[in-house]
């Protein structure tokens, strides 16, 4: 039961603190890019966003996991795993912009 209350603590957090910041609000609709570069921009950013995000999520994941892991051998196995998405998806977004660098020279 503590571990519901505790996954319920930390999405109530995540979620207070992104209204707080604004993160639901209501944006409006953005004008087409004018170039091809102000679109991998966009992809660049858009791609790093979702990955940060995604990995943070996984690092909430693990250290949850590995907080009620109890010293279960298989459930900090289960943590470790998430803890490591969660460090594969900060590289990732790391290497977002030598990613859309490299497409940009591929596509011209």
């Amino acid at each position: 039961m503590a571990v519901w209350g505790l996954a319920t603590a930390a999405i109530a957090i995540l979620v207070i603190a992104a209204v707080a910041t604004g993160a639901f609000a209501a944006s409006p609709v953005a004008a087409a890019p004018s170039d091809l570069n102000a679109v991998f921009t966009n992809l660049r950013n858009w791609l790093i966003g979702l990955l940060a995000t995604l990995a943070t999520l996984m690092l909430t994941i693990g250290g949850l996991r590995y907080l009620v892991a109890g010293g279960d051998p298989g459930e900090v196995q289960k943590a470790k795993a998430a803890l490591k998405a969660a460090a594969f998806g900060y590289a990732l977004a790391v290497l977002a912009p030598l990613f859309v660098s490299i497409l940009k020279r591929v596509v011209g």
